[in-house]
């Protein structure tokens, strides 16, 4: 064999190895979303795939040059068996690289020992239960938890002369997260608890709680249930119960008062002090920039708390992959990925490399209208906040 000869075949065999290479690179990124997209949750599916649907689209369809395709499975909220099998079917049948989404607690906590097994990066987008980054080191979290948007609020409340409060939250992990850590910031603060209840996930009847309520006299109630039919169920009773007028006041999480709600909740919103990490009312320019790009893509919703996390957490990918040059194996990821941070629509928001939850600033708001339209309009912030829950 001429010298001429080996030196052809070797370079037949670095263009094909490049050309695999190519190829390897270009495959589509594959991101299957755990989403509630139907019953009583659906809501919070929409958002988070509009976010994340809108961000994929200023970025051109692709993230380090692989072509991105969203592979949507629903859920229907609360049914972790059927959040398990849409996961397992995404692993499996459509091999996806990484898992997202997640609207719900008992969704994120079913799917977690999955992506342990499978070695899946799982981007959470919602659920709030503290301890879910803690059931896998495969999970990101770039929403919020119940602890961290807690504490401000109890704080807030504590410092302004509210003394006496009451709590009602769902009887499930984000709402036990809510009650014990208000109950601890508030305490600590000199604040008294004069009355608890926790009430069923599903179609509760707030009619008695309300006269609970009435009857202990507390200053003010501290409320969280899921956002949505509930949000409207209560704040119509209290004001029906003439609540207010009976000197009481509601404190909440921002969820409470979320834009995707807040019209249906109508004017029995106004007033309503509360804390959360995004308002469509957040005066920066990543937020107006991001605010108009919504309306154009989806001009018959308003743009809330979720949307910006289904934003984010394609954000986040996009991000990492930066860093990892395309590559969205396990443990490459992951690696990449704590440490991050970027200017959201929020504000600036990191993640923990220890925790892996995000890491950014809490709005104390009040329900107000502007212009004729319901918002929550941010008057006080606490910039890096870290989940209590784990501190």
């Amino acid at each position: 064999m001429t010298k001429f000869t080996i030196a052809f075949k070797l370079s037949a065999v670095l263009a094909a190895c490049a050309t695999c290479f190519t190829v390897q690179a270009a495959e589509p990124l594959k991101i299957g979303l755990v989403l509630p997209m139907s019953g009583p949750f659906s809501a919070y599916g929409k958002q988070i795939e509009h976010g994340a649907r809108l961000y994929l689209q200023q970025s051109g369809g692709s993230f380090s040059g692989r072509k991105v395709e969203l592979i949507i499975k629903d859920d229907t909220g609360v049914a972790p068996e059927i959040s398990k099998r849409a996961a397992q079917e995404l692993v499996v049948k459509d091999k996806v690289d990484i898992l997202a989404g997640f609207g719900l607690t008992p969704s994120a906590f079913a799917v977690a020992p999955l992506a342990t097994e499978a070695k899946k990066p799982m981007i959470v987008m919602n659920a709030a239960t503290s301890a879910i980054t803690t059931k896998s080191e495969y999970i990101l979290r770039v929403s919020h938890t119940l602890p961290q948007v807690t504490a401000p609020i109890a704080t807030w409340a504590a410092k302004n002369n509210i003394k006496k409060v009451y709590t009602l939250v769902a009887d499930y992990g984000p709402g036990q997260d809510a009650e014990a850590q208000f109950k601890k910031t508030f305490t600590a603060a000199g604040g008294e608890v004069v009355g608890e209840v926790r009430t069923p996930v599903k179609n509760p009847d707030f009619a008695p709680f309300l006269q609970k309520i009435k009857d202990a006299k507390p200053q003010a109630v501290f409320l969280f249930v899921p956002p949505g039919e509930q949000t409207i169920a209560f704040t119509k009773g209290f004001a029906e119960r003439d609540l207010a007028k009976a000197g009481i006041r509601i404190i909440a999480t921002g969820d409470l008062t979320g834009e995707d709600v807040i019209d249906g909740v109508g004017d029995n919103a106004l007033g309503i002090v509360n804390s959360m990490q995004y308002s469509e009312a957040h005066n920066s320019p990543e937020n107006k920039a991001y605010v108009a790009a919504y309306y154009k893509a989806y001009p018959k919703d308003r743009p809330d708390f979720m949307s910006v996390s289904g934003y984010d957490g394609m954000q986040l990918i996009a991000k990492t992959l930066e860093k990892t040059g395309g590559d969205a194996t396990g443990d490459k990821f992951m690696a990449a990925a704590k440490g991050l941070a970027w200017i959201s629509p929020r504000g600036p928001i990191s993640i923990d490399p220890q925790t892996r939850d995000i890491v950014q600033t809490i709005y104390i708001r009040k329900v107000e209208k502007v212009a004729g339209k319901l918002q929550n309009v941010e008057f006080e912030s606490q910039a890096n906040v870290k989940d209590p829950g784990k501190q």
